[in-house]
């Protein structure tokens, strides 16, 4: 294959892979404004239940995929990167049609598992692009990537909450089921696996040592690289159980009945300056090194939560989200650029979905970790630990990274 169809084959991906995150994200995230009450719908509970529930239910998603990424992640070496796109968009969208059947919050929470299990339609969009794309063209096609996927999760809770209004929340559960097969379709018929010998290819990532966790914690670069997916997960949805009700601080009195509004405002600014940024520092990235705009993200994430924890009114607050956002653009896209780089191409899915998990993980400690620093030391506790957070992160790298400079390495052995 040269060079002129290698490109056309890698920049073909990513645009439907571009549309496939994209929907995945709207997918995940179009449920969330009507979770609570819809379980609320399932059986009589008292608010406590209620939100218990909930809880247990958004969870429960994210605990399976970070146990099951790394099997589907192998064998995505194995078989290859289409078939585990296909069988994740057909997964999620038959779960989600089913979750408008459910009758009671134990087949909810049952369904919500199986679409964890059944994920990692993002990850192997990466690992596919990834081990695709140019080294140094990597930074850019990854952070675009990571533009569908944020920008999916944005417009997910208006979408999910139009519908739910129109129609019914058993009707959005069949439609969200219906995009993800709409996605499944648009993977089938559009995305191209390719190599020169796919026969030889095939063979050579079956025929490849396979590496566990154990491997990647032994290699501490790219250990480093997706301890920092997590660590920056839990930044970013530590958040989420107070932001209303730190934006009810802040806010005028005579502005209470718009509380929810304003909260929608400050939890979208950080998705909405990452989808601005990103391709621009991904293509920085691959002009200036990587490293070096993962080091910018981390000084400017720790900035921008310390200054946070001073914040007295709305207008600084929304500000400071935007400017969260812009690190985070900085940070999330150079830490897949780094492990593409580092990673040879049979371990790319398996490595990938190891970071995923991690991901996962992160999506399940930070609210947690949240609501117990706020009880502990009230909202603005939550942005100095994370100021501290990504100042420790900047520490590690520079331990870890710039020392040893296992950067340098296009692949890892």
């Amino acid at each position: 294959m040269n060079k002129a169809s290698t490109k056309q084959l890698w920049s073909k991906n990513l645009v439907v892979l571009w549309f496939g995150v994209f929907m995945t994200g709207m997918g995940m995230s179009e449920i969330m404004p009507f979770l609570s009450l819809f379980i609320d719908q399932l059986g009589s509970y008292n608010k406590q239940q209620t939100t218990f529930y909930t809880g247990i239910v958004f969870a429960v998603s994210f605990l399976v995929m970070a146990l099951v990424s790394p099997i589907w992640g192998r064998l995505a070496d194995k078989k290859g990167r289409k078939l585990m796109l296909l069988r994740a968009s057909l997964g999620m969208a038959v779960a989600f049609f089913l979750m408008g059947f459910v009758t009671n919050v134990w087949e909810l929470m049952l369904l919500r598992a199986v679409q964890g299990a059944l994920g990692g339609y993002v990850s192997n969009s990466n690992a596919l692009i990834a081990s695709q794309t140019p080294k140094e063209h990597a930074g850019r096609a990854l952070s675009i990537l990571v533009t569908g996927i944020t920008a999916g999760t944005l417009l997910g809770p208006l979408l999910g909450g139009i519908l739910a209004g129109v129609f019914s929340y058993r009707l959005t559960f069949h439609i969200t089921g219906i995009i993800m097969l709409f996605v499944f379709i648009f993977t089938y018929f559009f995305v191209k696996e390719g190599s020169v010998d796919h026969k030889s290819a095939t063979i050579s990532r079956a025929s490849a040592t396979p590496i566990v966790l154990r491997d990647i914690i032994k290699n501490r670069f790219l250990f480093f690289l997706i301890s920092t997916t997590m660590l920056v997960q839990v930044v970013n949805m530590s958040i989420n159980p107070i932001l209303s009700l730190f934006v009810k601080e802040l806010v005028n009195p005579s502005s209470a009945s718009s509380i929810t509004f304003i909260a929608g405002v400050v939890a979208a600014m950080p998705g909405i300056s990452t989808v601005i940024a990103a391709p621009m520092f991904g293509k920085l990235g691959d002009k200036i090194g990587t490293q070096k705009l993962l080091v910018f993200g981390f000084i400017l994430a720790s900035i921008i939560f310390f200054l946070t924890s001073f914040v007295s009114n709305i207008v600084p607050l929304i500000i400071l989200r935007f400017f969260t956002g812009i690190s985070d653009a900085a940070m999330l896209p150079s830490v897949q650029t780094l492990l593409s780089k580092n990673t040879t191409e049979e371990h790319t899915s398996i490595v990938f979905s190891y970071n995923q998990s991690f991901q996962s993980i992160g999506s399940v400690l930070g609210p947690l970790t949240g609501s117990i620093i706020a009880s502990l030391f009230d909202y603005q506790g939550i942005f100095i630990f994370s100021g501290f957070l990504m100042l420790l992160n900047l520490l590690i790298f520079w331990a870890v990274a710039i020392k040893n400079k296992p950067y340098i390495k296009e692949r890892y052995h």
